[in-house]
């Protein structure tokens, strides 16, 4: 009996060795083998979607709009929501209603969240640098989307992607010194500013300028913001045709404060685009409109569909590409007949 038992022990043991072999051949293949491990497949649960796990992990951007004060701003966000949704990209956004601090407050709720990526359109200039600062030492870059900082760290954001405000500016000053280069008599201008302190407010005043200082028949009478949206526009307008008589022309920053603009100036039994001149920036479809109808007489384009080129960036950004620190859409100009041939196929 004791040596059938010496048997059966030994027995059991040569099964159990031939069991964990077998294991350890499964588990590292190359283990016992002649080939190098680098040929060994990966296993397919860690490729579920074509690529490693890490290569395959779904990008998260966290965006910070403006608001939805214009066509413009509306056009804007409805390109980034869907273009993330194309490439794939899991996008949180957040609605700042045009106040600074609730940007600030989204960029901050993004970085506990730990996105991958930040991007966001200033509300103004100023103010920028300790909440950059954060998603710095956090280690989210940073892209910035149609209006630019004035931080002197670049190394806060990784690129600008926008508009020329101040080229648009000059487009839209050349115009007015192609319209008025034989004027012997003083020409009226009042402006329509955007919002105080943003970046388009600021640098398509200074385009304009530049350009128009070199004819000294071409006067701006009055200029004050509009804050970018239809209903200040209005307001406005009807201040300066109640301060001023002698109005020639109107330089709006958008189109939405023209449209009010223009509803102002009809409400004053002028007409828009005749009586006086009308300048504004954007090219968005209701801006498009008027211009065909001839009361805006010349548009500056400012393209919102950034959504594409957005997400391009920000796959870049993630896979440890280098971006242009800064990235300039293409845009062009209208005159009344060149909106009236461009309306039927306009996007936004």
């Amino acid at each position: 009996m004791k040596k059938a038992g010496k048997w059966g022990a030994l027995l059991a043991l040569t099964g159990m060795m031939l069991v964990a072999a077998g294991c350890g051949n499964s588990a590292s293949p190359a283990a016992n083998s002649s080939q190098p491990a680098a040929s060994t497949p990966a296993p397919a649960a860690n490729n579920s979607s074509g690529g490693s796990g890490a290569a395959e992990k779904k990008i998260t951007l966290g965006f910070a709009q403006v608001g939805a004060e214009s066509g413009w701003r509306t056009a804007n966000t409805k390109s980034v929501q869907e273009s993330a949704a194309a490439a794939g990209i899991d996008l949180k956004f957040s609605d700042a209603q045009q106040k600074q601090e609730n940007q600030i407050k989204a960029i901050r709720s993004y970085i506990q969240q730990k996105v991958d990526v930040i991007a966001f359109s200033p509300v103004v200039e100023s103010g920028w640098d300790t909440v950059l600062k954060e998603a710095k030492d956090a280690g989210i870059p940073v892209i910035l989307t149609d209006r630019a900082v004035d931080s002197k760290d670049t190394s806060l954001y990784v690129t600008f992607l926008g508009s020329d405000f101040v080229e648009e500016g000059r487009k839209a000053g050349q115009w007015m010194l192609d319209q008025f280069k034989d004027a012997t008599e003083d020409v009226n201008i009042v402006e329509l500013q955007g919002t105080t302190g943003s970046a388009p407010a600021n640098d398509r005043k200074a385009g304009f300028q530049e350009v128009i200082q070199s004819n000294p028949k071409l006067k701006i009478i009055a200029s004050q913001t509009g804050d970018f949206t239809r209903a200040k526009g209005k307001e406005v307008m009807q201040a300066f045709l109640k301060a001023h008589k002698d109005i020639d022309v109107l330089y709006a920053h958008n189109d939405d404060m023209a449209l009010g603009a223009i509803q102002a100036i009809e409400a004053a039994g002028l007409k828009p685009g005749v009586d006086i001149k009308i300048i504004s920036v954007d090219a968005v479809k209701d801006g498009m409109q008027a211009a065909s109808e001839g009361k805006i007489n010349f548009i500056v384009e400012c393209n919102p569909l950034l959504g594409p080129q957005l997400m391009e960036i920000v796959k870049n950004v993630v896979d440890g590409k280098q971006v242009e620190k800064r990235i300039v859409t293409k845009e062009g100009t209208f005159t009344s007949e060149q909106a009236k041939e461009a309306l039927p196929t306009r996007q936004y």
